[in-house]
């Protein structure tokens, strides 16, 4: 996925955050993929800069790691980048941070495949907005790492021809209720955005490659 320039002033207008003290915001990524790290909003644990509960911004690994996950992440053999939204609820997996972990993936598009052919997808207002995600904090060789999935839905009409699923796009209204664990029935919030509300585009072959970077990448 993409995230172009967002302000701690863009995230304080959408949620109430707190900022890290004397840190500029997340510089824009033009190609985050899976195993790399990104920014996520959470309600923050014990022991962060912000005040347990209040909503944090913090760097996780894409690549969910559940907590009772104990051995190297080398020998991590399943695929956790992506959690489905059906499944959430009952997965060995996801359940857990479904129940306690819920957090908010900043972005501007995301990018899908067909037939070995990019595409970027975007809202149409050109507007950033939030993926619905699961954290978790697991023990790996004696340190603490924060790792994230993306919740998928199944696609709208602008993805369809592309992919079968896409990324769950929040509403800026709906970013607080999905961060609160004790609605165990958000479902509703989890269908896909719109077709109307969404554009895409062929993107940059280049994207493929995760050493490339820029916003060239788009395509545009």
């Amino acid at each position: 996925f993409f995230r172009r320039a967002i302000s701690w002033d863009d995230y304080r207008a959408a949620i109430d955050l707190i900022p890290p003290p004397h840190v500029d915001a997340p510089e824009p990524e033009y190609n985050i993929a899976p195993g790399s790290f990104a920014p996520i909003l959470r309600r923050a644990p014990e022991g962060e800069y912000a005040p347990r509960h209040a909503i944090q911004i913090a760097p996780a690994y894409w690549g969910f790691v559940p907590v009772w996950w104990k051995q190297p992440l080398s020998e991590k053999k399943f695929s956790t980048f992506n959690a489905r939204a059906a499944d959430i609820a009952t997965s060995n997996t996801f359940s857990g941070a479904f129940r306690q972990g819920r957090c908010l993936v900043p972005a501007s598009g995301f990018y899908a495949w067909a037939g070995g052919d990019p595409f970027a997808f975007a809202l149409r207002s050109g507007a950033w907005f939030c993926f619905a995600g699961l954290w978790s904090r697991a023990m790996i060789d004696g340190s603490e790492f924060d790792t994230f999935a993306i919740v998928t839905t199944e696609a709208n009409l602008a993805v369809a021809g592309v992919s079968s699923s896409m990324p769950v796009i929040l509403r800026p209204q709906h970013y607080t209720r999905w961060l609160d664990t004790t609605d165990r029935d958000p479902f509703a919030l989890l269908r896909p955005i719109p077709a109307d509300d969404m554009r895409g585009w062929m993107a940059n072959p280049a994207v493929g490659n995760v050493r490339n970077q820029g916003e060239a990448l788009l395509g545009e």
